[in-house]
């Protein structure tokens, strides 16, 4: 929340500073006018961000990834993460961002044990 609200005020203060060339997108992240960030340009500067913090080969798309998976594994309900995500069907969300480890797989093996009686 401290970050976003930073970013408010700084983008008021290039909403100021831009005046009647404003355009007034109601994006959280813009250029300067207000107006969309061209992809590229966002990409480029995510990797000179990522190379002054000494940050391994991370992609900026792998941002998104990690961002599904951890919202799917805090229990946020498959069709929010869809939304979230922007994909047409929850199919592809819970296809590609769904992962589970072998905790999971110990637990769902456990419970299937106990729906059959089994003690072990």
């Amino acid at each position: 929340m401290a970050a976003l609200r930073q970013q408010q005020a700084r983008q008021a203060e290039e909403r100021r500073s831009a005046g009647s060339s404003w355009a007034g997108n109601d994006l959280v992240f813009s250029t300067s006018l207000g107006t969309p960030i061209e992809p590229r340009n966002l990409t480029r500067h995510f990797y000179s961000v990522r190379d002054r913090a000494e940050l391994p080969g991370i992609r900026f798309h792998d941002l998104r990834h990690t961002c599904l998976t951890l919202l799917l594994g805090l229990g946020t309900p498959p069709h929010i993460a869809q939304a979230i995500a922007g994909h047409s069907h929850v199919d592809v969300t819970m296809m590609i961002y769904a992962h589970s480890g072998m905790a999971e797989h110990t637990e769902a093996l456990r419970k299937l044990g106990e729906a059959f009686g089994s003690s072990d």
